[in-house]
């Protein structure tokens, strides 16, 4: 379906993109399994957040890239690891497109270096506007990913700050 994580296809703003989703996907699966088994303080009476936090260890995963991670989130002995495991999923991502980012970068400058030697160019010219044009999207999609980190972060928090803390990114 994707490129594994390592081999992030920057030349293809789209394939770009998809891989972007495809890795986003652990987000979503522990925002919406924190959203549908962790008691609110309303109904924390009605459910039993242990039992409920082992079933959910122990009959959720997620298929995230190449390897099976686990969705605890709330399950007191093993929360560290999912945190962990978050953290590891952002720091990854944030990696992956600022590599991209640098990538680009280097051929804007090639490109602007080229166009001062030939500035007639018209195609020389359209190519680095096609590139500038990816390097703001993705620069942009640096600023999408900062936003998914917080709100995964929040949503945790929100729902595990009895139980614990996780250590800032950054």
């Amino acid at each position: 379906m994707a490129a594994p994580v390592g081999t992030l296809d920057c030349e293809d703003f789209s394939m770009f993109q998809e891989v972007l989703k495809v890795m986003r996907n652990i987000d979503d699966r522990i925002v919406h399994s924190l959203n549908t088994t962790v008691p609110t303080v309303s109904f924390s009476g009605k459910v039993d957040a242990t039992q409920t936090c082992k079933q959910l260890y122990e009959s959720v995963s997620v298929k995230a890239m190449t390897s099976t991670i686990p969705v605890c989130c709330s399950c007191f002995a093993v929360i560290t690891s999912c945190v962990s495991q978050m953290m590891e999923a952002h720091l990854s991502r944030d990696k992956a497109i600022k590599s991209c980012i640098s990538q680009t970068s280097q051929v804007v400058g090639q490109l602007r270096q080229e166009r001062a030697k030939d500035s007639d160019n018209l195609a020389l010219i359209k190519q680095l506007r096609k590139e500038q044009t990816k390097l703001k999207l993705m620069q942009s999609e640096l600023n999408v990913e900062e936003v998914v980190s917080d709100r995964s972060l929040k949503v945790f928090n929100e729902r595990c700050r009895i139980h614990y803390t996780p250590p800032k990114v950054k």
